[in-house]
């Protein structure tokens, strides 16, 4: 039997106001823990000096449990075993059971698993033994919850739901250990896909944390985040981001908790280098801090970042290095989890066979067990591929209806998954109509999702979502052999995102939100003399980048009207005698709907994706050795290579087709084919469009009587202001912006207005972050993530700017850039191009373009006609025909 705590000395002042003091540590630590850190020093030097064990042992533990809030469990255990000595060689055990209950979280954090339940059931042991010692009081339901988040971390959720649920009854309403259980109970339902009740729990834990202090605050928003973003609304999910990341400063947490939340909710939104690095600065934190627990739950973390974004090799590192781990620390969910994810990882690399099938099958079945659902419904699709891989068929069907099954309650990834694995199923079954009901089925509840996102830039990446049930759909609607069925499959998973109503009203910058300029054009050099219309600029730097951001996804949606699927016929009569080439893939292959004046129909390419992909970067390469050769030779040498690509890319794209040699065209690319130079493959005018429907969109925006052509010149560009003034003299209602008077405000408000715009300005591509690529202005770079965001859309646009035509495109047939976002906003037409330009030379084409124009030509024609002007036996004669492309109808 424990002895009970000894009473201060009577009349011993300093050793009573020491122990009521050390006494109050246990509570202060819970609603402020800097003054607890402050507290908990003063307490331990006393404690020393007065040769006080009680005391000394109360503020041990605290100075620990502050070190373990610093993120140094290694620190803390060292501290909390002195504690524990302490309180054991004075005979206080109820204070070594409080201590041990500290040590057992420490040594959890360093991964020692073991050790720290055998701390938590030694600790509850004294509990069971001393009934009523006031000192234990509340130190059950501690120890209760502790026991639950062992469970949790080992994957055994019906354990840990049941403790966490005992605790939430039992503890003091209101108090930590109620918010950091029902908090906890909200995470085990959002495994089990019960968001419902795992809101409500979760919403209790907020507003108890509201009325404890910041140190509990960030993980119930971390929490209500995580079910937001599952639930399909982002914008709240992202102010709870917010919220958690200023609790933790509040507290001076250490932030890992905050990145792991963060990466998760980045992740669920594909955007994926915001989540990888979210993740990899959690890894450096726990690595640095030796928190091998959470460090094994930010490598799974970072490997499913890195395998959504192409990284399978660095993904199955992660993943394996995280299962070893797991496996030591006894934690068999994590383990799995771990599992599957190399798993997927290894099949990306074609590196697997009946072990890897075995081995995720078990994983996969053991989580279901567990209630782990969302993981599980992944790992039975992983497996269903595996079987297919290794010939086993009736393994495969079993997997993927398994995964179906289980995904149905999912978050949107994990329901689109259990969508992909319905359709594989039913074509393993030879079920077209039931591949094509899933695939449409789940390309509906992408659309919903995707209606609720805020920007343009969270649409695109959504659509990735879709992206495999889109090729899957494409596949069996291209075996159908119906032209309209292909092209209308086609039109419904590509440029979603970019169906936006054009703006109206007064159009300006989003106040508050753009980086800081200056009159001498945000302080960077001039380029130097014949590199071209590029430099490399800050954006903004990476903190008012994610700023102006984050800022933008936490407005309101932009509805736009419901996108109409045109038909073919509708389409034939706004060609006016051109046609129309729409590309779309599956499964390596390429495939075009043509629509003529008389007829649709449907070319098969064959398996040429990565063949294309591989000469279009060559053209690229070579083009850009063009715009500043270092020699005769190399001239020479680039040229004939990039008519090489040149002839090999027609060969491909367009020979098959057997279009009439003078057929105008309208080119509605796909994925690497938006960097393709269209113009350059064929000798008739070429429009290019996101989508059939969106061209036919551009089609129907007239010219409004009094609107200006808006002419501007940017800073530091050799030959920018005499291109403006020559132009000038081109057009008759104009007004020009030189190098000087071109500041972003005046110039977003003049174009905005405009039927034809003129920007001879640097460019800059941000091809990691399209919507910041930027043109230069007399105070900076403006970005395209400003103009969209005021809406500027004039009718026409000219982009005499490198790179200013090279949108990113990502999966689900989506596209990002300054061209895509003029469109989605109501222009009609823009010239653009796709590589970097010479910066003197590009003014014979930009006036043989506008000539054109003023004579009433399209955007197309006006192209091809200038372009017809060009001596390209010149490098920058020949980059200048090569890379600007038209873009829309006007």
């Amino acid at each position: 039997m424990s002895q009970q705590t000894p009473s201060a000395p009577v009349g011993d002042d300093a050793r009573a106001r020491l122990l009521r003091d050390a006494r109050a540590l246990r509570s202060t630590l819970d609603t402020d823990p800097d003054a607890a850190r402050v507290q908990a020093a003063r307490v331990v030097a006393g404690a020393r000096a007065l040769g006080e064990p009680e005391a000394l042992a109360w503020g041990l533990r605290a100075v620990g449990v502050v070190h373990r809030h610093d993120g140094d469990p290694a620190s803390a255990e060292r501290l909390l075993g002195e504690a524990a000595r302490v309180a054991r060689r004075a005979r206080l055990a109820p204070v070594e059971a409080w201590v041990l209950a500290s040590r057992s979280v420490a040594r959890l954090e360093l991964g020692r698993t073991t050790q720290a339940r055998a701390d938590a059931l030694a600790a509850l042991s004294v509990v069971q033994l001393v009934d009523g010692d006031p000192v234990l009081e509340g130190l059950d339901a501690r120890l209760q919850l502790q026991l639950g988040v062992m469970d949790h971390n080992a994957g055994r959720l019906v354990q840990a739901e049941e403790r966490y649920r005992a605790v939430a009854r039992h503890a003091v309403a209101g108090g930590p250990d109620a918010v950091r259980a029902a908090n906890n109970l909200a995470v085990v339902l959002v495994s089990k896909a019960q968001y419902a009740e795992a809101a409500r729990w979760v919403q209790l834990a907020v507003e108890g944390a509201a009325r404890l202090g910041p140190a509990l605050r960030a993980w119930p928003y971390l929490t209500r985040a995580l079910i937001a973003v599952h639930t399909g609304r982002p914008a709240d999910g992202l102010r709870d981001l917010e919220a958690a990341a200023r609790a933790s400063r509040d507290a001076g947490q250490s932030p890992v908790e905050y990145y792991l939340g963060y990466a998760e909710a980045m992740r669920e939104l594909r955007l994926l280098p915001e989540a990888a690095a979210a993740g990899r600065r959690a890894i450096d934190e726990l690595t640095a801090a030796g928190a091998d627990l959470v460090e094994v739950d930010a490598r799974i973390s970072l490997a499913e970042t890195l395998l959504l974004a192409g990284d399978p090799h660095g993904a199955a590192e992660h993943a394996l290095a995280a299962g070893g781990r797991a496996r030591r620390q006894r934690r068999p969910g994590a383990y799995d989890v771990a599992v599957l994810v190399a798993v997927r990882s290894l099949a990306r690399l074609g590196r697997v066979g009946v072990a890897e099938l075995d081995s995720v099958q078990r994983a996969a079945t053991r989580l279901a067990r567990s209630g782990e659902l969302s993981a599980a419904a992944e790992g039975h699709l992983v497996g269903g591929r595996v079987a297919l891989v290794v010939g086993a068929r009736r393994r495969a069907a079993a997997r993927f209806a398994a995964a179906a099954q289980l995904a149905r309650g999912g978050p949107l990834s994990v329901r689109l998954r259990g969508r992909v694995a319905a359709a594989l199923a039913a074509r393993l079954q030879g079920q077209d109509g039931e591949l094509l009901a899933q695939c449409r089925a789940g390309l509906r509840d992408l659309a919903r999702h995707r209606a609720a996102l805020p920007t343009m830039e969270l649409r695109a990446l959504a659509s990735g979502h879709g992206a495999e049930l889109g090729e899957i759909g494409l596949e069996v609607v291209v075996r159908s052999g119906s032209p309209a069925a292909v092209l209308r499959w086609m039109e419904q998973t590509r440029a979603a995102a970019l169906w936006l109503e054009a703006s109206t009203g007064e159009v300006e910058l989003p106040r508050g939100e753009v980086p800081v300029r200056s009159a001498e054009g945000n302080g960077q050099a001039s380029a130097p003399q014949g590199a071209g219309r590029q430099r490399t600029v800050i954006v903004a730097d990476d903190e008012g980048a994610a700023d102006v951001r984050r800022s933008a996804w936490l407005a309101d949606p932009v509805r736009g009207p419901a996108r109409p699927v045109p038909r073919a016929g509708a389409l034939r009569g706004a060609l006016d005698g051109r046609h129309l080439v729409e590309y779309g893939r599956y499964a390596g292959r390429l495939v075009a709907v043509v629509v003529g004046e008389g007829r649709t129909r449907v070319v098969d390419l064959g398996a040429v994706e990565s063949d294309v992909t591989d000469a279009l970067r060559a053209l690229v390469f070579a083009l850009r050795r063009l715009v500043d050769p270092s020699s005769a030779a190399a001239a020479e040498a680039a040229r004939t290579s990039a008519d090489l690509r040149l002839v090999a890319l027609r060969a491909m794209l367009l020979a098959p087709l057997a279009l009439p040699p003078d057929a105008e065209l309208v080119v509605v690319p796909v994925g690497p084919l938006h960097g393709v130079p269209w113009s350059a493959l064929v000798d008739v005018p070429v429009a290019v469009a996101p989508s059939a429907a969106a061209w036919l969109r551009t089609t129907e925006r007239g010219r409004v009587a009094g609107a200006p052509t808006v002419l501007v010149a940017g800073p530091d560009l050799r030959g920018a202001q005499d291109e403006v003034e020559a132009l000038r003299r081109l057009h008759r209602d104009v007004r020009v912006l030189g190098a000087r008077d071109s500041r972003a405000e005046d110039v977003v408000a003049a174009i905005a207005a405009a039927d034809l715009a003129h920007l001879a300005c640097h460019g800059s591509l941000r091809s990691d972050n399209p919507m910041f690529s930027s043109v230069v202005l007399a105070d900076g770079p403006v970005t395209v993530q400003e103009l969209h965001r005021a809406g500027v859309a004039p009718r026409r646009l000219v982009l005499a700017s490198c790179h200013s035509g090279a949108d990113v495109a990502y999966e689900g047939d989506e596209v990002l850039g300054l061209v895509s976002a003029m469109l989605s906003r109501g222009s009609a037409g823009v010239v653009a191009s796709i590589a970097a330009v010479p910066d003197v030379e590009v003014v014979d084409l930009m006036l043989a373009l506008h000539r054109r124009l003023a004579a009433g030509e399209t955007m197309a024609r006006a192209l091809h006609g200038a372009r017809g002007e060009i001596d390209r036996r010149s490098p920058s004669g020949f980059v200048n025909w090569c890379t600007f492309t038209a873009h829309g109808a006007a």
